[in-house]
C-alpha cells in the first residue's frame, strides 16, 4: 500500500457541493490533483461556486451538475455527465443534507418548534433529502463502480446520529429557547447503520463504505451560541472549516483501504462524555 496519503487523479462526486462544507472540500480535493463532480441543487450557489473555482484557478478539473438527488432522472444526468467527462467515479460523498442552521444568516423558523409540534411536512422533506436522495444516488453510483470492479462511499453522518442534541447548547438566555429540529436527528440517525449495511453488503465487491461525523464548524456564530459551545465541547471550541479536509481526505486516500463500515468522529471529543 502507498504510505503517501494522496488522492492524485482520484474522481470524487460530491453532493451538497455548494454548502460551506462541500466547497471547502471541493476545493482541497482539486488542489490535491483530484477530479471533482460538484452536484448540488441550488443553482445560484452554483454560479457563485463556480466564479471561485474559477477565480482561483481550480475549475479545470471540476464539472458542475445541477442536482436533485431526490429526482432518478437527475442523479443519472448527473452520473452520466461524470463518465463522459472523467470515464470513471472512483469516491461518492454523500453530503447533501437539510439542516437547521444557527449561525448568523440562518433562518430558524423552526429551530424553536418543540418536538410534540414539528410539522410532519417538514419530516417528510428531509426524510426526502437526507434518507431517500442519499440512498437513491448511492444506488446509481453503485452500479458504476460494480461495472468498474471497485468504488468508495463516504456518507456523512453527525453527532446527532451517535448522540442526542443537548438543548442546551441552543438556549441563548433570551427566553426563547430554540433547539435542533427533530427531522435531522432522525434522518441522519440512519447513516451509521446504513453506512454498515452498504460496507458489508458490497465488500466483496471491493467497494467500501465509511461514514464520517464532523460537528460544530463555525460559519460566522454568534457570541452566545460561541459561548454555550465552549462550555459543552471538550476542547471549548468549534471546528474551522479546513479541520475537516484531512480525515475526508484520508477516507477519500488509499490509506484507508482497510476501513470499511467505520465511522471517524470528528467533533472535538463531544461525544466522548
Amino acid at each position: 500500500m502507498n504510505e503517501i496519503v494522496t488522492i492524485e487523479n482520484k474522481v470524487i462526486l460530491l453532493t451538497g457541493a455548494f454548502g460551506l462544507i462541500g466547497l471547502t472540500l471541493a476545493k482541497s480535493f482539486v488542489m490535491q490533483g483530484a477530479k471533482v463532480v460538484l452536484a448540488d441543487s441550488n443553482k445560484k450557489l452554483a454560479i457563485k461556486a463556480e466564479a471561485e473555482l474559477r477565480a482561483q484557478g481550480l475549475l479545470k478539473n471540476t464539472l458542475i451538475c445541477i442536482t436533485d438527488i431526490t429526482k432518478e432522472k437527475s442523479c443519472n444526468d448527473c452520473i452520466g455527465s461524470a463518465i463522459k467527462k472523467f470515464k470513471r467515479i472512483d469516491v461518492l460523498i454523500n453530503n447533501a443534507a437539510i439542516d437547521a442552521k444557527f449561525d448568523k444568516s440562518a433562518n430558524a423558523i423552526n429551530n424553536s418548534t418543540r418536538f410534540e409540534n414539528f410539522p410532519i411536512d417538514l419530516l417528510q422533506k428531509s426524510f426526502d433529502v437526507n434518507v431517500k436522495g442519499l440512498v437513491q444516488i448511492t444506488q446509481l453510483v453503485i452500479k458504476q463502480m460494480l461495472k468498474q470492479g471497485y468504488g468508495n462511499i463516504i456518507n456523512v453522518a453527525s453527532t446527532y446520529s451517535l448522540v442526542a442534541p443537548n438543548q442546551g447548547l441552543y438556549d441563548f438566555g433570551d427566553g426563547n429557547q430554540q433547539s435542533k429540529p427533530v427531522d435531522y436527528v432522525i434522518t441522519k440517525s440512519v447513516i451509521p447503520n446504513l453506512t454498515r449495511y452498504i460496507a458489508t453488503f458490497y465488500a466483496k465487491n471491493k467497494i467500501r463504505c465509511n461514514a464520517i461525523a464532523p460537528h460544530g464548524i463555525f460559519n460566522n456564530h454568534d457570541e452566545a451560541f460561541l459561548k454555550n459551545f465552549a462550555e459543552l465541547s471538550p476542547m471549548g471550541r468549534m471546528s474551522d472549516k479546513s479541520e475537516v479536509t484531512g480525515p475526508f481526505t484520508f477516507l477519500v486516500s488509499d490509506a484507508s483501504s482497510y476501513m470499511t463500515g467505520s465511522v471517524l468522529t470528528v467533533d472535538g471529543g463531544w461525544t466522548a462524555w
